[in-house]
C-alpha cells in the first residue's frame, strides 16, 4: 500500500502526463517560442517560409490588421513598426524567433511570432512541415 505521500506525488505525476499530452491539440500557449513547433494543429503551409522577406510582409501584415492603440498624450507605447522589422531583419537570420505582443486600440491583446526551424535554442525539436 502506498502512503499519502507517495499518491500525492503520483497524483501531481499524472497530472503532468495529462497535461503534457494536452499540450499538442489544446490551447495553452506554450512557455517558450520554441515550444509553439510541438504544437501540429497550429502548422500550416501558408504559415511555414523559407524566405524570410515572405515572414516580414506575414508581420507586417498582422501588425497592419492589428495595429496597436494610440496613447491619448500622443507617445509612443510601442515601438514603431519600422524598428519591429529592422530587429525582426537582423535575428532572424541567425535563428533567433521573433514575437510581437501589445494591445490593440480595441484593449485586445495581440500576439503572433515567427518561429525558427531548426530552433536555434530548442534544436531538439524537429520542423513539423518543411518550408515552401
Amino acid at each position: 500500500m502506498l502512503d499519502p505521500e507517495d499518491k500525492k506525488q503520483q497524483a501531481v505525476l499524472d497530472r503532468y502526463r495529462e497535461a503534457a499530452a494536452e499540450f499538442q491539440t489544446g490551447n495553452v500557449p506554450p512557455t517558450t517560442t520554441g515550444y509553439w513547433l510541438l504544437k501540429k494543429s497550429q502548422v500550416s503551409d501558408d504559415r511555414t517560409w523559407a524566405d524570410m522577406g515572405i515572414a516580414l510582409a506575414w508581420l507586417t501584415k498582422q501588425y497592419e490588421t492589428n495595429p496597436p492603440f494610440v496613447r491619448s498624450d500622443g507617445l509612443e507605447a510601442y515601438s514603431s513598426l519600422d524598428n519591429k522589422l529592422e530587429y525582426a531583419t537582423d535575428v532572424l537570420p541567425r535563428g533567433v524567433d521573433v514575437s510581437w505582443v501589445y494591445y490593440a486600440s480595441s484593449k485586445s491583446l495581440i500576439s503572433f511570432s515567427v518561429v525558427c526551424c531548426p530552433n536555434r535554442f530548442n534544436p531538439e525539436i524537429s520542423c513539423p512541415l518543411p518550408p515552401s
